[in-house]
């Protein structure tokens, strides 16, 4: 059997892969013996991951949309009526004030301008009786009906009555005298409504500017978590509070004074119509007879001289016609004798 020689750096080579496999086994060997020794505690501490399915996944995306949308703005909380009553200050006093005297003139007129108060149906019927027919109207009657009835109507009546006798013409223009004291009288209260419709909005807008002013002069000193814009806004609002309770007063005023005073204007505008009806039933005692002060007609007496009273004769009628021409003709003809 030949041999042949063996080449020395053919050995050389092989040495070296040789020596170069083992190290790798080596360092293999020790690294999975370090990681068979830490796997125990690995294993017991790691747990295993859920599955993913669908669902989740598109939670993850509702999410991210969710995310990119604009968050809503907040809703502003309704507005408490009394707290900004309250908040409005010393300012709210006298407004208040003139609410309680709205509402207290306008029960009292409503209920004083009855027109059953005003003028009784029974006086107004009795009246109108008396004076069906006018020419016998009887005037001591109508006085007694008056005082069973008192009421404006029955006072201005009873004004007229007592001038019984005297001429047409100065009893109706002592009733209407009479008339426009008694709505005078009745609407003197109702000016405080209107005082009232026109003072309550200058008191409101009074309160604003001085709460402005307020707000404006704070805002020139804020503290570090509140803004200029937002501490105005505030003071604004609430010193416009006592503007809008002036108008809720003066509204409601301005409408029931104008309501009262048209109410009066038409009551004694029936009770004129009335009086004026009734007057020509006294036309016939003019210069003949008076109503005494306890409802008594009585004969005028004139004064000729002091402690003597005389009774005035009734007129006499007047001449027919004929007799009329016949003392014209008689006192011609003497006329003319006494010319001859």
């Amino acid at each position: 059997m030949t041999s042949y020689p063996i080449n020395p750096k053919r050995r050389e080579r092989a040495k070296q892969k040789r020596t170069a496999w083992i190290c790798l086994g080596v360092v293999l060997c020790a690294g999975w013996l370090c990681g068979l020794a830490d796997s125990p505690q690995a294993w017991a501490q790691v747990e295993p991951e859920p599955p993913i399915n669908a669902a989740d996944i598109q939670a993850v995306m509702n999410a991210e949309i969710a995310a990119e949308e604009p968050s809503p703005v907040a809703e502003p909380t309704g507005i408490d009526m009394l707290s900004l009553i309250l908040r409005g200050g010393r300012f709210m006093i006298p407004i208040g004030l003139m609410s309680l005297l709205v509402v207290t003139l306008a029960v009292e007129r409503l209920l004083s301008l009855r027109r059953a108060k005003v003028m009784p149906r029974r006086l107004v019927r009795e009246l109108r009786r008396l004076a069906d027919p006018v020419e016998s109207f009887d005037p001591p009657a109508a006085y007694q009906a008056c005082l069973q009835h008192p009421s404006p109507t029955a006072s201005i009546v009873g004004a007229m009555l007592m001038r019984t006798g005297q001429p047409l013409g100065e009893i109706e223009r002592t009733a209407t005298e009479t008339i426009g004291r008694e709505a005078d009288r009745y609407a003197s209260p109702v000016r405080w409504l209107t005082l009232a419709a026109a003072a309550t909005p200058l008191m409101g807008l009074l309160g604003t500017v001085w709460g402005m002013i307020v707000a404006f002069h704070e805002s020139t000193s804020l503290s570090a978590d509140r803004s200029r814009s937002e501490q105005l806004s505030e003071g604004i609002y609430t010193a416009l509070v006592t503007t809008l309770a002036g108008l809720v007063v003066a509204i409601p005023a301005a409408i029931f004074a104008q309501y009262l005073e048209n109410r009066i204007a038409k009551l004694f505008h029936s009770i004129e119509q009335l009086v004026f009806d009734l007057a020509p039933g006294l036309a016939r005692f003019d210069g003949r007879r008076r109503l005494d002060s306890d409802g008594t007609l009585i004969p005028i007496q004139y004064v000729d001289s002091p402690g003597n009273a005389v009774t005035p004769p009734p007129p006499s009628p007047p001449p027919p016609p004929q007799a009329t021409a016949s003392s014209a003709g008689v006192a011609e003809s003497g006329n003319q004798a006494k010319a001859s």
